[in-house]
């Protein structure tokens, strides 16, 4: 099963199954919310993510096509672990943050780049995956 965890490991995590998509995300709100040109996720449903140590915290704010976003985060060190939206796509789902898995990578690449207008310029396509302007 995979896991996961926030940089000082208060928060650990870990989820059953296959990811629903894989994808970057370019949109405003998640360079904000990582601090990166983008954000790579995993879309899985809420049931399969199970948090086994530690608390966290949540914010929610509206993201830029109105939608509301809540991330969960740990409140010792703020590394975002998942987000949730509002909108009836996301019904039930989370969205992992694929870097604070503690391994796996190399099996999650990206399926998808959203909100592809936002990319900048010097980062090229990731290639083989599905370019969209949104969700």
């Amino acid at each position: 099963m995979p896991s996961g965890s926030c940089w000082c490991g208060n928060l650990q995590y870990e989820f059953s199954g296959e990811p629903i998509m894989k994808a970057t995300c370019h949109c405003l709100a998640c360079r904000k919310v990582t601090g990166s040109a983008f954000s790579l996720n995993a879309l899985l449903p809420k049931a399969a993510v199970k948090v086994t140590s530690g608390t966290f915290k949540t914010f929610t704010k509206a993201h830029e096509n109105g939608m509301l976003l809540t991330i969960t985060f740990c409140p010792e060190c703020a590394t975002t672990i998942y987000k949730e939206a509002d909108d009836v796509a996301f019904e039930d789902k989370v969205i992992l943050q694929i870097g604070t898995l503690d391994g796996a990578l190399d099996s999650l690449g990206p399926e998808a780049e959203l909100w592809v207008q936002h990319r900048p310029g010097w980062l090229p396509e990731f290639a083989g995956a599905v370019q969209k302007q949104e969700f």
